[in-house]
């Protein structure tokens, strides 16, 4: 293996890294949101709480992940440069695996994501529909 194999993924974790930021900045306006929201016992408040104490956590993790294994390519790029081929290889090696993870991570908190959203569909969905059928009849007759 030379040089150029784990310098090939060094962009691709700077990308990731930066999506990762993304996603954390998104759920911060979340959060703030919700805390700053009128009514922070509603039903639909509530019902997301857990789901972001998990995103946040997850995101955690799969920040830390993803900066290891941006480490660990960068040491396995440095032991290959001082033609330490064990080193680096076993290096890239652990990179490939810590991105692995965080990637895994990172499916699990776009799921919980979509859960999230459900609730407030479901909850959207509920709110409609008394005014539908009260706007088809005042009397609430169908």
């Amino acid at each position: 293996m030379n040089l150029t194999t784990p310098a090939l993924l060094f962009p691709a974790i700077s990308l990731l890294l930066l999506a990762y930021t993304n996603r954390f900045l998104t759920l911060a306006q979340v959060v703030r949101q919700l805390a700053a929201s009128l009514d922070r016992t509603a039903p639909l408040v509530q019902g997301q709480l857990p789901g972001l104490k998990r995103r946040i956590v997850l995101t955690q993790y799969m920040q830390g992940f993803g900066v290891l294994s941006f480490l660990l390519c960068a040491l396995s790029m440095f032991a290959l440069f001082m033609e330490a081929q064990t080193t680096g290889q076993l290096m890239f090696g652990a990179s490939i695996l810590t991105l692995a993870l965080s990637l895994v991570l990172s499916l699990i908190e776009v799921l919980i994501s979509t859960e999230a959203l459900s609730v407030v569909v479901k909850d959207l969905e509920q709110a409609a529909r008394p005014q539908d059928s009260l706007a088809r009849d005042p009397a609430g007759r169908r």
